[in-house]
């Protein structure tokens, strides 16, 4: 019986028969070791729902128990479950089952070839389920010991064994921000692939490239990435497994978005959702993936309610998988925050962005170091939120008190960027220009002047004049200038640069033009220029009734039905717009 359709009902025969064998555990504990897989995890589950888990841990910490459970396959969502319990519970059983593969590792390291890859098959199916759980440090060490046995035997077989255990290796270690590791994983992979080509054998190369993609993006080399991203599209054969697929689809999607190719993210990224639903079902943690991908489009072109409708759902179904303090729910609690904070800028009602983004602080620092990275990005969120709290403050005690805890968590995020990537990079730039925009609302203007400028430079180097990034920068020093340090006219040129910025890259309805056409309102009242008050006036009016018409569809999701294309298609679509596509470029 499929665990899923498990519902422990009283009466049934075979329910009435696990409860029988759980309530005498004690006694039956070897005997339950002999039954199939399936029914052994029957039994563990009930010990799960009964809340026994100092025996349910008892059980998962031995290899060979949990080797049996992976079997099980159909039930690995209700193993998430009752995994996550038991680190919750403090049983630190992904530790146990690394450390206790590790050593079966080096036990075998002089037993026959055979015995390896039997080791090296498990430990992919082990290591696989923790990275899927988001244990990624776990995960590594699981992978790290596979690719010692793959190194005992110079041959084929095991060459190849290499590259898959690399392109795992290097998932886990973007999983856990080690990018630097991830860079010597896939020249490492490379090494492998150069020895398999001189003697005639090709491994596909699509997974390698898409995590190379997704390595350079959360670096922020976003022409690198978006170079890659071809390299990979171009791997994807028939018969490549689902999963690679998507993930590469995924990949690329976000690789055009920040290169604001918006029609070729939108292709991508729906037919992976669309790969995902009908492969994995709705429920499926790789659905969720793409969700949250999807949702990284959708506040990018701007739809930010649909956006933040998609968080939710791939949120929802991530905490149904995981539940608990789990690094995959903390960051869905993250990229909603966030979503939900830009959705609600103009309303001021912040309650709900707070709180994910306080739930992925607590549930990051309550798994990882104080100082991973993986803390920046939702330390920055809840500073941004605390900021427009503190602003809308009637106390100025109050207000005073939120604005240094924002600067506090500001300065945390920007170290933390700079130790991780340096002083040039997006990043970082990003970083900078917050703290620009804390510094005008604790009104020590020349402070914000410096910090802006820094991240407009750094963008401008980076991303080029005209881009979104530039933009929103090249805006917030408009109003520092306009509101707090009567230089109109610098603001105004920062304006009509950041409207024509944004009315390029998203049109006329573009939400961030609302607040430069409020600035331009304003600043041209400072000086007397009422013409342009009332031209101004106007070009609000009619974004407003464009904003009112914009984005009608009523259920982003349901877009995604609409005829969705074969693969091939997709692949040859992309391909195609490429011309003749980038060239292997060199590992940024």
């Amino acid at each position: 019986m499929a665990a899923v359709e498990l519902e422990w009902i009283p009466e049934t025969l075979y329910n009435t028969a696990i409860s029988a064998v759980v309530d005498n555990y004690s006694r039956s504990r070897r005997d339950i070791r002999s039954l199939p897989e399936n029914i052994q995890f029957d039994v563990y589950y009930k010990l799960y729902q009964q809340g026994r888990l100092c025996q349910l841990g008892g059980e998962f910490c031995e290899l060979e128990v949990f080797a049996k459970v992976l079997r099980a396959s159909d039930k690995r969502h209700l193993l998430h479950h009752c995994f996550q319990a038991l680190m919750d519970h403090g049983v630190k059983v992904a530790s146990v089952l690394a450390s206790s593969f590790s050593r079966r590792c080096s036990y075998i390291a002089e037993s026959d070839a055979h015995v390896k890859e039997k080791a090296i098959q498990f430990g992919f199916v082990l290591g696989g389920f923790l990275s899927d759980a988001g244990w990624y440090g776990d995960a590594e060490k699981v992978f790290l010991s596979c690719l010692q046995l793959c190194t005992l035997h110079d041959e084929v077989l095991h060459w190849y064994r290499a590259v898959e255990c690399c392109v795992r290796l290097l998932h886990v270690r973007n999983g856990n921000c080690k990018y630097h590791l991830g860079e010597e994983t896939f020249k490492l992979a490379q090494s492998y692939m150069d020895k398999l080509a001189k003697h005639g054998h090709q491994a596909n190369k699509a997974a390698l490239y898409g995590e190379l993609c997704a390595l350079l993006f959360a670096k922020s080399h976003y022409d690198e990435a978006y170079r890659w991203c071809i390299e990979a599209m171009r791997e994807i054969t028939v018969g490549l497994p689902v999963k690679v697929v998507v993930d590469v689809l995924r990949q690329a999607s976000k690789a055009c978005v920040v290169k604001r190719e918006f029609r070729k993210a939108e292709q991508l990224i729906k037919h992976a959702v669309f790969l995902a639903r009908e492969h994995f079902g709705h429920k499926h943690p790789k659905y969720s993936d793409t969700l949250l991908d999807y949702g990284f489009y959708l506040l990018n072109v701007d739809n930010i309610c649909q956006s933040v409708a998609i968080y939710q759902t791939a949120l929802d179904i991530r905490q149904s998988v995981f539940g608990g303090k789990n690094i995959h729910v903390a960051t869905a609690h993250e990229d909603l925050a966030y979503s939900s904070y830009v959705h609600q800028y103009s309303s001021g009602k912040f309650d709900n962005a707070l709180f994910h983004a306080e739930r992925a602080i607590d549930i990051i620092t309550h798994i990882l170091p104080e100082d991973h990275l993986l803390l920046a990005s939702s330390k920055r969120v809840k500073a941004l939120i605390l900021e427009e709290i503190a602003i809308d403050c009637h106390n100025k005690e109050t207000e005073e008190r939120l604005l240094q805890e924002a600067h506090d968590l500001h300065l945390s995020s920007l170290q933390l960027a700079k130790k991780a990537f340096g002083e040039f990079n997006v990043q970082t730039a990003k970083h900078y220009g917050n703290l620009g925009r804390l510094y005008q609302s604790m009104r020590k203007f020349k402070e914000a002047e410096e910090m802006h400028i820094k991240a407009i430079q750094i963008k401008e180097q980076l991303l080029g004049q005209e881009d979104y990034e530039v933009a929103l920068s090249v805006g917030h020093l408009a109003s520092l200038y306009n509101y707090d340090m009567n230089q109109y006219d610098d603001a105004e040129k920062l304006y009509l640069r950041s409207i024509a910025i944004g009315k390029k890259l998203f049109g006329e309805g573009y939400s961030g033009l609302e607040y430069d056409y409020r600035g331009l309102i304003k600043l041209y009242n400072s000086v007397g220029n009422y013409e342009k008050v009332f031209e101004y006036h106007n070009i609000l009016s009619n974004w407003n009734r464009l904003r009112d018409r914009q984005f009608a569809v009523a259920d982003a999701l349901e877009d995604v039905n609409t005829s969705p294309q074969a693969t091939e298609e997709v692949v040859q679509s992309f391909l195609l717009s490429q011309g003749h596509g980038a060239g292997h470029g060199c590992l940024g």
